[in-house]
C-alpha cells in the first residue's frame, strides 16, 4: 500500500470497517430479540427496553442498506381498485425503465396519457420517488428510469457519462413516443436530471424530432446554479472537478463485479448530504430511541421507513459525476450557452414544440430558489401560455417530490398543467 495515493484504498478500509464490525453487529441483533422477547421478564423493565433501543440503533447505524423495493400492489384508478406489477420494458448496461403496469382484469382501460419520471442518479436509487409513483398512478400510466449500481456493472461493459446519459433519455423518449399509439408523453425530471432532460429535448428539437414529448418538468433541478447558490454549489464552484477527482473518485474493491471501475461511492455521498443537516439527523435517531423506550411502535417504523430509504446507496461512475460537475457547477454551460452533447451544441432555444413547467421549493438547499426557473428564461422558444412556474412555500429539497405539501398542492398542478396542454 506505500507509495500509493490514499483514495486507491480508501473504498477497501471501508469495505473492512464495515466486515469487521459483523460481530458486533450479530451480538446486537441477538440481545435486541432477547430483550424483545415477552417470555423474557427483564423486556418489560425499562433496562430491558433500554438494551433492546440500544441494541436495534446500533444494529441500523452499522447494517449495510440494500435496494429497497417499490413495493406498489394497487392503485385506485376512477374509484376502482387495480393491481399494479412492476415490467421491465427496456434496458440498457446502466439503466433500466421499469413500466408500472396496471392489471384491468379484461376490463377496458381508460385511456390515460403516459408519465416517464426521470429518477435522480446522485447516490440513491429510484425508489426515493416511490411516493411520487404512487401519486401519479391513478391519473397516468406510469413508467421510471432505474439506474444502475455502478459497483455493480463490470468494466467490461464500458464506461457511462453525461452524453450516454442524455443518449438514454432521448432512446426512451423515442420507445413513449405518441407516434407510435397516440397517446401522449409527459416527462418530470426530479433534481440531477433535469439537466440532462432539458437537454435530451432540446437535442430533438434541433433534429425536428417527431418523438418529443407534450411536455416537460423540472422539479427543484441545477439549471443556473449561479442562482442563490448552496453549499454543495459553492464547495463544487471553488474546488473544481480536480479535487473531486483527487479526494472523492474511488476503484471498486474486489469482489464486486465492478472491480477496478473508477466511481464516486456512495457511502461519501451520504456522508455528505447527511453533514449538511447532522443535527437533525442526531435528533431523529434520539427520537427513535426515545420511541422505542415508550413502546410508540408506530412512530419508530415511520423513523426505520424513511432511513431504510435514505441510507440505501449507490455508486456513480467517475466519468459521469466529473463530467457533471463541470458541466453544471463549475462551467455553467447550461445557461452560457456552451453545453455541448458530443460535438452538437445544445440550444434550448430550440425548443418550441415541447410545454415546460418549473417547480422549486421554498426551502430547497441543495437547488436554490431560481435555478430550476432559470429554464424559462433560457427557453425563449416555447410561448407564454406554454409554460408555468409554481414555487411550493414551506418546502425543502425532499418536500417538492414527496410529502403531503407534494400530493395535495403540486402534483394537482402539475396534472393540471399537462391537461392543458395540446399537442403541437
Amino acid at each position: 500500500m506505500f507509495g500509493q495515493p490514499m483514495n486507491t484504498y480508501s473504498y477497501q478500509l471501508h469495505e473492512m470497517a464495515y466486515l469487521a464490525l459483523a460481530p458486533a453487529r450479530a451480538a446486537s441483533d441477538l440481545t435486541r430479540v432477547w430483550f424483545k422477547n415477552p417470555i423474557n421478564p427483564l423486556a418489560h423493565t425499562q433496562v430491558g427496553r433500554n438494551l433492546a433501543a440500544s441494541a436495534e440503533l446500533f444494529e441500523r447505524l452499522t447494517r449495510r442498506y440494500g435496494k429497497p423495493a417499490f413495493d406498489i400492489t394497487t392503485t385506485t384508478v376512477a374509484g376502482r381498485n387495480v393491481p399494479v406489477h412492476e415490467e421491465v420494458i427496456w434496458q440498457k448496461t446502466f439503466c433500466k425503465l421499469v413500466h408500472f403496469e396496471r392489471d384491468w382484469d379484461g376490463a377496458d382501460e381508460p385511456r390515460q396519457a403516459k408519465l416517464l419520471l426521470v429518477a435522480p442518479m446522485s447516490g440513491h436509487y429510484a425508489t426515493l420517488l416511490r411516493g411520487t409513483v404512487e401519486t401519479f398512478l391513478p391519473y397516468y400510466d406510469v413508467y421510471i428510469t432505474e439506474w444502475t449500481d455502478a459497483r455493480m456493472v463490470p468494466l467490461a461493459l464500458g464506461s457511462f457519462d453525461l452524453d450516454d446519459y442524455i443518449d438514454y433519455l432521448i432512446a426512451i423518449c423515442r420507445l413513449l413516443s405518441a407516434r407510435r399509439d397516440g397517446v401522449p408523453l409527459h416527462t418530470i425530471a426530479v433534481c440531477q436530471p433535469a439537466v440532462p432532460m432539458i437537454s435530451a429535448v432540446a437535442l430533438l428539437e434541433k433534429r425536428n424530432d417527431p418523438d418529443v414529448p407534450a411536455s416537460m418538468t423540472l422539479m427543484g433541478g441545477p439549471i443556473d446554479t449561479r442562482r442563490s447558490p448552496t453549499a454543495v454549489n459553492l464547495m463544487a464552484q471553488e474546488r473544481g472537478s480536480q479535487w473531486f477527482r483527487k479526494h472523492c473518485i474511488h476503484p471498486v474493491p474486489y469482489p464486486y463485479p465492478g472491480a477496478g471501475r473508477d466511481v464516486y461511492p456512495g457511502f461519501l455521498q451520504l456522508s455528505g448530504f447527511m453533514a449538511m443537516n447532522f443535527d437533525r439527523h442526531v435528533n431523529a435517531h434520539i427520537e427513535m430511541f426515545n420511541h422505542l423506550m415508550e413502546g410508540d411502535g408506530d412512530s419508530a417504523e415511520k423513523h426505520r421507513e424513511f432511513y431504510d430509504e435514505y441510507l440505501a446507496v449507490m455508486d456513480l461512475t467517475a466519468e459521469f459525476y466529473l463530467q457533471t460537475v463541470d458541466a453544471v457547477f463549475v462551467e455553467h454551460r447550461l445557461p452560457n450557452g456552451t453545453m455541448m452533447h458530443r460535438n452538437e451544441r445544445v440550444d434550448l432555444g430550440a425548443i418550441k414544440r415541447v410545454a415546460l413547467m418549473t417547480v422549486e421549493g421554498e426551502k430547497d438547499d441543495i437547488s436554490g430558489l431560481g435555478q430550476t426557473f432559470a429554464a424559462q428564461e433560457l427557453c425563449s422558444g416555447i410561448p407564454a401560455k406554454r409554460k408555468l412556474h409554481h414555487q411550493q412555500a414551506n418546502v425543502g429539497h425532499y418536500g417538492v417530490f414527496n410529502g403531503s405539501r407534494f400530493r395535495q398542492e403540486i402534483a394537482p398542478r402539475i396534472r393540471a398543467f399537462n391537461s392543458a396542454v395540446q399537442p403541437r
